[in-house]
């Protein structure tokens, strides 16, 4: 259990988005907040608007993730850390650049080794902390279109509760947290109709809450927490025919190409 005020808290990817809420949640609630982002103007604009510092990050990279953690240390040492940095391609799997699926999986599963191996070590050390690896409710529902997505948060989901395992005789603790999906730059041009959609202050304040109540995984909303149950126990033909009509009957990974165009290009596709 984490008391927040005066608490040092990293997050990854937190120029915007969930990051960003996040992060503007937790200088709310009394910590001493460092935002680790790619885009580092971005990043240094958002700490100067919600009274956090902020430093250049890319995930992707051990020596980055070295560098992040140093510079925070210079306000004491870190007792939480928020995995959140993350990016989402969409479209039939055969369709994408496999350069981009491997960037894919370098930020949204890479990113959260680096982060939790160049951390843990410190906090295991004062037997205090707590990690948040953002995840997503794709980790428990496969969804057509977003197949790589998909299988980085299954592997988040995964080994956040490996490493759990290894340390439950410590008093460090891992959540993971599984959003449904939310209005973010991340879902620009995604039709949501028949989604439970959420705002990023709704996953700011799930996050935040779990320094004092950490749970070892946390839907948003809650009571979604049974759908991995569900997608295990139900035939694959019938789950096809429902996600299809959740859908719209679209085809898999159907965005605006109009509306996305701007987050793609910052993702560099």
């Amino acid at each position: 259990m984490i008391d927040l005020a005066g608490t040092v808290v990293c997050v990854t990817g937190g120029a915007r988005g969930i990051g960003r809420a996040t992060a503007a949640e937790l200088v709310r609630r009394g910590a001493r907040v460092w935002i680790g982002d790619l885009d580092a103007e971005e990043a240094d604009r958002t700490a100067h608007e919600i009274g956090a510092r902020a430093t250049r990050l890319d995930v992707t990279e051990v020596s980055s993730m070295a560098a992040f953690l140093a510079a925070a240390t210079a306000d004491g040492p870190v007792g939480m850390l928020v995995n959140n940095a993350g990016i989402q391609l969409m479209g039939p799997f055969v369709d994408q650049n496999i350069e981009l699926y491997h960037r894919e999986v370098a930020v949204n599963l890479i990113g959260v080794i680096n982060g939790m191996h160049t951390f843990l070590p410190g906090m295991l050390d004062r037997n205090h902390g707590h990690i948040v690896n953002v995840a997503s409710m794709a980790a428990k529902v496969t969804t057509p279109g977003i197949s790589v997505y998909c299988a980085t948060k299954y592997a988040v989901a995964a080994l956040s509760r490996a490493v759990r395992a290894e340390i439950a005789s410590s008093a460090v603790t891992v959540s993971t947290v599984m959003p449904t999906a939310v209005h973010t730059e991340l879902t620009a041009g995604v039709a949501l109709d028949l989604l439970p959609t959420r705002q990023p202050e709704d996953i700011a304040e799930a996050i935040a809450a779990s320094a004092s109540r950490p749970r070892s995984e946390i839907t948003v909303p809650r009571w979604l927490a049974p759908m991995g149950t569900i997608e295990e126990a139900v035939p694959e033909p019938v789950l096809r025919r429902l996600k299809h009509l959740a859908t719209l009957r679209r085809p898999p990974g159907h965005f605006d190409r109009e509306a996305r165009k701007d987050y793609l290009d910052r993702i560099g596709r």
